[in-house]
């Protein structure tokens, strides 16, 4: 396993605040002491601006910045940056409030000629507020509008109630048939556990089975679904359960370059999308379980896949070629190359060709106890 990293100092809101300040002083002097046009820079968001640090445990945002001047074609544009600033200060860090992302898009209606039109232009400038004031959208308010994920097994998780501050206890194995739903902010929680691992599923139904047959009481582990790639909340649950209790984590998914280049790799390592707060929302101490290539041929497996699609060879070929993440570690490289050259998917689901319960009896114990994970 590797060095668990430092966790990333939280900020508080009156230090988001000061840096909003910050900024509006800064073009407030452009204008009125230096009399030039006033502008903004912000990191460029691309996985071509990255790189991945392995010390780190995450992709890391290089130098590459673009900067939005004040001018005829931008005015609009400018406008609408300084108002959503004003009202993350004053409405929600001021006020201790949070907002949705569609909540902020219409709140724009009443910002005369500097109203969204759509929100897809509220939301890619509140991607770019985050990335120049280098804080995470929660911290300044905004929640999710996505499901955060769902969690079972041996952990108590204390929760706040926001009406009067007094501690909610959580046991997420004490819920019957069902799962404790991760709020959309998560930095407030504080966790007791005896469980040895963090197994963290990508699809629904196989999470939905683990719990029904109370897996995590056999292995000793907390369940999470991620179902599919996992949202903000979730990875950052994740982390923060893993960093607090010392645990390891374990990832599993279908056997597909969106399994292996999307959802993996998101919650280990970050995206260049959002490599300016990777280091919030990665867990670089998680590791690849399944479903691996070679698990097909070594679970006879063969008739239960899927030939692999012109979507499928494009995105494992492309992350061969650009992934730094991918280009890093040599056991990827060749799962990958194994499953273009095998020409073949596979699901999670796919053990069920054996028994439906063959993959919590059989196929969970074999992997964990041989513990030869993919990086």
């Amino acid at each position: 396993m590797s060095t668990i990293p430092s966790q990333p100092q939280v900020v508080t809101k009156q230090t988001a605040a000061r840096r909003i300040v910050e900024v509006a002083r800064d073009i407030h002097a452009d204008i009125v002491k230096k009399h030039k046009k006033p502008s903004m820079k912000f990191p460029v968001r691309s996985l071509a601006n990255v790189k991945y640090d392995v010390k780190r445990g995450h992709f890391e945002i290089l130098n590459k910045t673009a900067t939005r001047t004040l001018s005829y074609n931008t005015v609009k544009t400018f406008a609408q940056s300084m108002r959503l600033l004003a009202t993350t200060k004053n409405d929600l860090l001021d006020k201790d409030d949070i907002a949705g992302k569609r909540e902020i898009y219409y709140n724009s209606k009443s910002w005369g000629e500097c109203r969204f039109d759509e929100q897809p232009e509220s939301d890619t400038l509140l991607d770019d507020m985050e990335a120049m004031l280098g804080i995470n959208r929660e911290q300044l308010g905004y929640i999710p509008e996505e499901r955060g994920g769902d969690v079972a097994g041996p952990l108590t998780v204390l929760d706040l109630d926001p009406s009067n501050g007094k501690d909610i206890k959580i046991e997420c194995g004490k819920l019957g048939s069902g799962a404790w739903s991760i709020p959309s902010r998560v930095e407030h929680l504080r966790f007791a556990t005896r469980a040895k691992f963090i197994l963290a599923v990508e699809t629904s139904s196989l999470f939905q089975r683990l719990v029904h047959h109370r897996y995590f009481e056999k292995a000793n582990c907390i369940l999470i679904s991620m179902s599919g790639v996992p949202t903000r909340a979730c990875r950052r649950f994740i982390r923060r359960l893993a960093d607090d209790q010392k645990l390891p984590v374990l990832a599993f998914t279908d056997g597909d370059p969106y399994g292996y280049c999307n959802i993996y790799r998101t919650l280990k390592v970050g995206s260049g999308q959002a490599a300016h707060i990777n280091r919030f929302f990665c867990v670089p101490q998680v590791h690849y379980l399944g479903v691996t290539p070679q698990d097909i041929m070594d679970y006879g497996l063969e008739d239960a896949t899927h030939p692999l699609e012109e979507a499928d060879i494009k995105r494992a070929k492309d992350a061969l070629k650009n992934d730094p993440f991918i280009k890093h570690h040599k056991e990827w490289q060749q799962a990958l190359e194994q499953m273009l050259k095998m020409g073949v998917r596979i699901e999670q689901q796919a053990f069920a060709k054996h028994g439906l319960n063959y993959v919590l009896e059989t196929y969970l114990p074999e992997k964990i106890k041989k513990a030869k994970f993919l990086p």
